[in-house]
């Protein structure tokens, strides 16, 4: 299983947005790199959920349901899609500011490359997002 993290300005589509609709088509990545990340997107593989540009914050998690096919909102082949499902609203989001803190998550793409769309999660990064939460929560 690989981890990712999928941005979104909340104003567009936000995880209350994938919550309501149970899943979506992950469309308009416009990047190579973003765009090689999702072809590389495995069904199963977990997506943390950013809400980016107002209050940035990690805030849930979705789940990849299908893997990379032609992006059916334009003719331009380069582009994929992948469709993820809700998986979990965080109780507490996980400010960038709050990211930026913990020595564990110094090398996430989140602070080295801040505006990729669709980026890599390490296990560790992972595993450490999830504890963070749990105790933002509390």
């Amino acid at each position: 299983m690989n981890y990712w993290l999928i941005k979104s300005e909340p104003g567009t589509y936000s995880i209350d947005d994938l919550k309501k609709e149970k899943k979506t088509m992950w469309n308009g990545v416009r990047n190579y790199t973003a765009r090689n990340n999702m072809r590389d997107m495995k069904k199963g593989d977990i997506c943390l959920f950013y809400h980016s540009v107002t209050d940035p914050s990690i805030v849930g998690l979705s789940k990849v349901v299908k893997e990379s096919y032609q992006d059916p909102t334009t003719e331009e082949t380069a582009w994929v899609v992948v469709d993820v499902a809700f998986e979990e609203k965080f109780k507490t989001p996980i400010s960038l500011n709050e990211v930026k803190l913990h020595p564990k998550l110094e090398n996430m793409q989140l602070l080295k490359q801040s505006r990729l769309s669709v980026q890599k999660v390490t296990k560790e990064e992972y595993d450490f997002i999830l504890k963070l939460a749990k105790e933002l929560a509390k």
